[in-house]
């Protein structure tokens, strides 16, 4: 096992580090270090100049717009713009529906929807959590059942990130209510957002942010040709695709600069918690936490390196500790700055303290990750 950059991978992350220096633009930057909303446009800008540059898909096949780049490169690409602050790229077209596309779709369903993904045309959401299936996903009671050349789509969604901005929604539905195993009769649909009979409902958050939403379906037409896979088989589809949403959700770079931020803070004369013993025993603790984990994330990409395999059940260990030391971080910058104040740096905090609650629940809770871990890895 080998978890040190070679000379040419150090190379590469100078190369990635001095590009983004010269390409992020400032005011996007400023918006993210300083947790501020940003809107659908400016998502779509920072995605183009990046899809411009020819580095907005690194995973999908060069013949696709993909850089040919391995696992390490890729893994050093998305930690730097985690650590160079960085809008998020809205993952749910580029590492989620376009990855299931490329594994399983027909070859006219990647010509009609690959180019459009990659070039941020369209605007994707993803259709899983329903009231009453969230975790436990195999319980959804969305329906689509088949009528002559298109299916009847009636339910509802839930948590549904960013619907109110999207063009298309991929979505697990149900195509055979009798079939005695859950996830057996469930299939994965592509949908136009403005066909009639989608309605989008806003749903606000803790922090006032409106970012999530109800998404409801009443007699929604959809065409055969937007079914990917087999009828019926949508939860290989599932499966395929939650192994790389896990795998992207422990935001090392991110929480590298926050870390770095965070000791900033709380070593000037703003905030007086560099004088709390207690209060650094915890940032240690993150701290430490963090490396472990950047060595964890390690030996799974060394790992991918050598097999060629994706990430697999273990992977939950990447999402559990990852999304924890993100919260950890938010609880210790809250502690670092005054409750009361009124200024823009504390108001920020509370609102991204708030917005962060939600990542041990997103991507299946952690309480989840630990079993699929018993069950898959462990064996228990």
């Amino acid at each position: 096992m080998d978890l040190n950059y070679s000379a040419e991978e150090l190379a590469f992350r100078d190369e990635v580090r001095s590009w983004l220096r010269a390409n992020l633009p400032q005011e996007l930057r400023d918006k993210v270090e300083n947790y501020a909303h940003l809107s659908k446009e400016e998502m779509l800008r920072w995605h183009r100049i990046l899809a411009a540059k020819g580095w907005i898909a690194p995973a999908w096949p060069k013949e696709w717009g993909g850089t040919g780049w391995n696992v390490v490169h890729r893994y050093i690409f998305e930690e730097e713009l985690g650590f160079a602050g960085s809008p998020m790229l809205i993952p749910f077209g580029l590492s989620m529906c376009g990855p299931v596309l490329l594994q399983f779709a027909s070859d006219a369903q990647k010509k009609r929807f690959l180019p459009r993904i990659y070039n941020g045309d369209d605007f994707w959401c993803q259709g899983y959590s329903e009231p009453g299936s969230g975790s436990d996903l195999a319980s959804l009671k969305t329906k689509a059942l088949r009528q002559g050349d298109h299916y009847v789509v009636n339910g509802q969604k839930i948590w549904t990130t960013l619907a109110h901005y999207a063009d298309w929604i991929f979505c697990l539905v149900r195509t055979d209510v009798a079939t005695p195993k859950r996830q057996e009769g469930i299939s994965f649909l592509l949908m136009d957002m403005k066909t009639p009979g989608i309605t989008v409902r806003p749903l606000m958050l803790m922090d006032g942010a409106h970012e999530v939403n109800e998404v409801f379906f009443d007699d929604v037409e959809v065409p055969i040709e937007n079914l990917v896979h087999q009828e019926g088989k949508g939860w290989t589809v599932a499966k395929y695709l939650l192994g790389y949403e896990r795998m992207n959700t422990g935001r090392i770079g991110e929480s590298k600069r926050q870390l770095a931020r965070l000791k900033d803070y709380a070593s000037s004369s703003a905030s007086p918690m560099m004088q709390d013993q207690r209060w650094r025993d915890r940032l240690s603790r993150i701290e430490v936490e963090l490396a472990a984990l950047e060595i964890t994330n390690l030996r799974f990409l060394d790992r991918m390196r050598r097999t060629g395999q994706p990430p697999g059940a273990d992977v939950s260990m990447l999402k559990i500790k990852g999304t924890e030391i993100q919260q950890g971080l938010t609880e210790l910058m809250m502690d670092a700055t005054d409750p009361a104040a009124s200024d823009p740096l504390s108001d920020a905090v509370r609102k991204r303290y708030l917005s962060m609650r939600k990542t041990t629940i997103y991507a299946g809770s952690n309480e989840i990750q630990r079993n699929i871990i018993a069950k898959m890895t462990l064996g228990l």
